[in-house]
C-alpha cells in the first residue's frame, strides 16, 4: 500500500499566490511588520511596502510593456530584498517568472532566456555584462533589462525597476484573472541528465499549496510574534532565491507567516556568524558544507551563536557525525527537509522534537501527500526495502516546458513523480535518501549533469574520450565533479595537460560545474555493448584511488 501522510489533510484553496499573500483574510501580523532585511543596509521592506511595490511595477509592466498573461521574466541577480516585489509585481500583472542561477555564463543564461520565451531581465549593475550579452543572445532589447538593488546605471541606459511605473492612467489597470491550477507562477531550471537544463513547470496552486504544507511541517514552531525576544522569529537567508529551495523556503514562508528575512546577497563563514550574532538570528535553512563549516571552522568560536533555536539541512543528504558535531559544539539542532524543484520543493522534513531521534532520515512525508517506494520493474516494495521514491500531492509539477518525452517518462498516469532518489522508509513513517537512479552529481545542492560535461570535453582538441562522476569530497562533504579521460595519441597525460582541460572547462561552465574532483587519465571509459558509460565501475576505481591515496598519507 502506498503510505500517506501522517499529519491531517490541510485545505489548500483554489487561488492565486497574489490573492494567498495579499488578499487573505486569516493574516495574523500587523500591516507594518518587516518581512525582508537587507543585512549589510538599513533597507528593509515591511508587508504593506512589499505590496504597494509589486503593485506600481505589476502597473508599469502593463503600461510600459503592455505585459500580457503568461509572458516570463527573467531574473539573473544575487539575493536582494526588491527581488519578491518582482516577482508578485510580475504575478499581479499575469506573468510567470524564471530565475536563473547566477553562476550562469551568457551562453548558459542565453539558453534559458530563449527556452523560457523571457521578455524581460532583471539583473543588477555587476553582472549587466553578462545579462547584455545573454540577451542579445536571446533577442531581448537592452531597454528590457533593468536593474534591482542600490546601484543604479549612470549612464541611464538600464532603467532602475523603480522606473518601471505606469505615467498615467493607473486606474485603467487591474490584476490579471488566473486559473491556479493551470497558470504557471515560475519557471525554474533543473539541469537533466542529457545535458540541457529542463524548464520545470510550477503552477500557483503547486506553491500554495507547498507553502501551507511547510507551515503544517513547522508546526508553529516559527512565528511573528515569538521567537527568543517576542519580537518574532527572524532567519537568515543566505540560500539563492534562484534556487527552489530558497524561493518557497525564504521567500514564500516568510511573507505568508510574518518572518523576519535578514537577506544576504552570498555567503562567507564570517559574515554569517556576525549577522547571527547581530540580528539575533533563530533559523536558518543550511546546505552540509554549511554545517560543516559550523562543526569545524576556528572562526566559530568568536561569534555568539546561542541565539539560534534551530537549523535545516537540505539539498543534499546530511550525515550524523555532521549533526553531532554541531550539537556538540554549539547546542544548536539540526534536522533535515527533503524536496525537488519539481515538488515545489518540500516533501519531508523531520519534526523539531525528532531531530535527534531520527539522524539521518529526511523525516516524515508533509500533509496531502501519498509516496511509495518502487523496484527497477516499477513493483511496488514494502516498507523497509530500498527503491526509487514516487511521490503525488498538489505540490507536483505540472511538466517540463517545451519536453512532453521527460515530461512523460518522470510523471505517472495516476498521477505519481519518479523523483529519481533511492531510499527506503521505516516502520514510523521516516523516510531515508540513500542514492539516485539519476546520474546527476550534486554539489552543493546544484545539479551538474555529467552528460553536459562529457558533451563540452569531448570538443576539446586533446580528448579522444571522456566520463564524469561525482566523488564525495569529505573535506567540503560534497560530491565534486572527477572527469576520467582518454587522451588522443602524442598527448601526455601530466599534471599540465590536467590543468590545460580544466581551465578550457571552466571557461566554458558555471562555478558549480567545474572539476573540483580532478582529472584522471585512462587507457579507456569502461561502456556497455551498446555504448552507455559504465559509471559503477568508474566509481569503484575512485574509491581504490581514494584508498590509494590515504595509505600513501600514512
Amino acid at each position: 500500500m502506498p503510505t500517506e501522510s501522517l499529519y491531517p489533510k490541510v485545505n489548500v484553496p483554489n487561488t492565486d499566490l497574489w490573492t494567498f499573500l495579499f488578499e487573505r483574510n486569516d493574516k495574523s501580523f500587523p500591516e507594518n511588520k518587516i518581512i525582508y532585511r537587507d543585512a549589510d543596509t538599513s533597507r528593509y521592506y515591511t508587508y504593506e511596502q512589499v505590496k504597494s511595490t509589486a503593485i506600481d511595477f505589476g502597473k508599469g509592466l502593463r503600461s510600459l510593456w503592455e505585459w500580457n498573461k503568461g509572458d516570463v521574466l527573467a531574473l539573473f541577480t544575487p539575493n536582494c530584498i526588491d527581488t519578491p516585489a518582482m516577482i508578485w509585481g510580475t504575478h499581479w500583472a499575469g506573468g510567470i517568472v524564471s530565475p536563473a542561477n547566477l553562476g550562469y555564463t551568457a551562453d548558459e543564461l542565453a539558453f534559458q532566456l530563449k527556452d523560457s520565451g523571457a521578455k524581460a531581465l532583471v539583473t543588477q549593475k555587476p553582472f549587466l555584462k553578462t545579462a547584455k550579452e545573454a540577451a542579445k543572445q536571446a533577442g531581448i532589447p537592452e531597454n528590457r533589462i533593468i536593474l534591482i538593488g542600490d546601484e543604479k546605471d549612470e549612464s541611464f541606459v538600464f532603467k532602475h525597476f523603480s522606473s518601471i511605473r505606469p505615467l498615467s492612467n493607473i486606474q485603467r489597470y487591474r490584476r490579471v484573472k488566473i486559473n491556479p491550477k493551470e497558470d504557471l507562477a515560475f519557471l525554474v531550471y533543473s539541469s537533466g541528465t542529457t545535458g540541457h537544463p529542463k524548464g520545470v513547470m510550477l503552477s500557483h496552486k503547486n506553491i500554495v499549496s507547498n507553502i501551507l504544507m511547510l507551515s503544517a511541517g513547522e508546526a508553529g514552531n516559527l512565528t511573528w510574534n515569538g521567537g527568543i525576544d517576542g519580537k518574532g522569529d527572524k532567519i537568515l537567508a543566505f540560500l539563492p532565491f534562484f534556487h527552489i529551495y530558497g524561493l518557497t523556503c525564504l521567500i514564500h514562508q516568510s511573507m505568508y507567516a510574518g518572518l523576519t528575512l535578514v537577506v544576504m546577497p552570498k555567503f562567507e563563514i564570517e559574515k554569517f556568524c556576525s549577522i547571527i550574532q547581530n540580528h539575533r538570528i533563530t533559523f536558518a535553512y543550511v546546505v552540509p558544507p554549511v554545517v560543516l563549516l559550523l562543526g569545524k571552522h576556528p572562526i566559530i568560536d568568536k561569534y555568539d551563536l546561542s541565539s539560534l533555536r534551530m537549523l535545516n539541512s537540505g539539498a543534499a543528504p546530511l550525515t550524523q557525525e555532521l549533526v553531532e558535531a554541531v550539537y556538540k559544539r554549539l547546542k544548536v539542532p539540526i534536522k533535515q527537509g527533503y524536496g525537488l524543484s519539481e515538488t515545489s520543493p518540500t516533501t519531508h522534513t523531520q519534526p523539531w522534537e525528532l531531530w535527534d531521534k531520527t539522524i539521518g532520515s529526511v523525516g516524515t512525508l508533509l500533509p496531502n501527500q501519498t509516496a511509495k517506494y518502487m523496484s527497477p520493474e516499477e513493483k511496488e516494495l514494502p516498507i523497509g526495502q530500498t527503491g526509487e521514491l514516487w511521490i503525488k500531492g498538489p505540490n507536483i509539477f505540472k511538466g517540463y516546458h517545451n519536453n512532453p518525452e521527460n515530461t512523460k517518462n518522470a510523471l505517472t498516469s495516476d498521477g505519481y513523480f519518479k523523483t529519481g532518489d533511492v531510499g527506503h522508509q521505516d516502520k514510523d513513517g521516516n523516510f531515508y535518501i540513500t542514492d539516485r537512479v539519476k546520474e546527476l552529481i550534486k554539489y552543493k545542492g546544484f545539479q551538474v549533469p555529467p552528460a553536459e560535461l562529457e558533451g563540452l570535453l569531448i570538443s576539446q582538441p586533446m580528448i579522444n574520450d571522456v566520463a564524469i562522476i561525482g566523488v564525495y569530497n569529505k573535506d567540503q562533504a560534497t560530491e565534486v565533479p572527477r572527469a576520467y579521460i582518454v587522451l588522443k595519441p602524442g598527448v601526455e597525460g601530466n599534471s599540465k595537460t590536467a590543468e590545460d582541460i580544466m581551465r578550457w572547462l571552466h571557461a566554458k561552465v558555471a562555478n558549480h560545474k567545474r572539476l573540483r574532483g580532478g582529472v584522471r587519465f585512462v587507457d579507456d571509459v569502461p561502456k556497455s555493448a551498446s555504448g552507455k558509460i559504465l559509471r559503477r565501475l568508474l566509481k569503484v576505481q575512485a574509491e581504490g584511488e581514494e584508498k590509494k591515496g590515504m595509505k600513501a598519507k600514512l
